[in-house]
């Protein structure tokens, strides 16, 4: 089965405006939600954006999921709730 871009679903999403590191929660027709890392936005030396694979994690990333991690494991946790399904 081919990937189809209009099933993708962004149910949360959160940018770390130092590294640019963007974690989000994604669902893919009616599967289950799954957190991504990655991509990382980076400015160009034109000045445009871009993205890139996030690569390893530096000390500000890990930082900065560990403040946020609460936040994410009750959206994940709270769309598994709304499905009926239980946490594992």
């Amino acid at each position: 089965m081919a990937y189809d871009a209009s099933k993708d679903q962004v149910l949360g999403s959160w940018e770390n405006k130092e590294t640019g590191l963007t974690v989000s929660i994604y669902r893919y027709g009616e599967g289950d939600p799954k957190l991504q890392i990655g991509p990382r936005t980076y400015t160009k030396k034109d000045g445009t954006k871009g993205k890139t694979k996030p690569g390893r994690l530096t000390m500000d990333d890990v930082l900065w999921l560990y403040e946020i991690i609460d936040e994410i494991k009750d959206k994940m946790t709270g769309l598994f709730l709304e499905e009926g399904k239980e946490e594992e």
